[in-house]
């Protein structure tokens, strides 16, 4: 079994094949992006979320729920920031699939594969961190940040495929 440091790129191998974990990483990512992002269970938990449309839960109630008690201004700006992230997580995962099937493709380095990928895992989980718990404008363009970070990690594995492929 080979280590994470060795799986990454940053020890050497006794063994010369290190596995490419881009399948993981893509699962993960997919649970990531369309689950654990997913507004739905904090809004069922403040009992705002409704099955016939829960996209327009928060326009249709949450300024109701607001004046109702249920929620405060601070937790409907965050449920608000919930589903941007979502959504941005969305968006960006086809980014990473098509990153981690051209560099399979093109024969890319297992360990080159496994680091971008683990960096671009880091880099979406704190900016979901960033956009969804971090209020404060100045302190909010650290998602910015992350969001470079985790798509040069993408932008990355397509150079290295284009530099393979002939």
């Amino acid at each position: 079994m080979t280590s994470l440091l060795t799986t990454l790129g940053l020890r050497a191998s006794l063994d010369s094949r290190t596995p490419n974990h881009a399948p993981a990483f893509l699962g993960f990512h997919f649970i990531y992006a369309y689950g654990i992002l997913s507004s739905r269970t904090l809004k069922q938990w403040y009992g705002i979320d409704h099955q016939a449309s829960p996209r327009e839960d928060l326009a249709k109630y949450g300024e109701a729920a607001v004046r109702e008690g249920k929620l405060t201004r601070k937790q409907l700006d965050m449920l608000k920031r919930n589903e941007s992230a979502h959504a941005n997580s969305v968006e960006n995962f086809p980014l990473l699939v098509a990153a981690v099937l051209f560099a399979s493709h093109a024969a890319v380095p297992a360990q080159k594969i496994n680091a971008a990928s683990f960096s671009y895992t880091i880099a979406r989980i704190g900016y979901g961190a960033v956009y969804i718990l971090v209020d404060h404008p100045k302190w909010s363009h650290l998602r910015g940040l992350m969001w470079w970070w985790g798509n040069v990690s993408c932008l990355y594995l397509l150079w290295k495929a284009g530099q393979l492929l002939v």
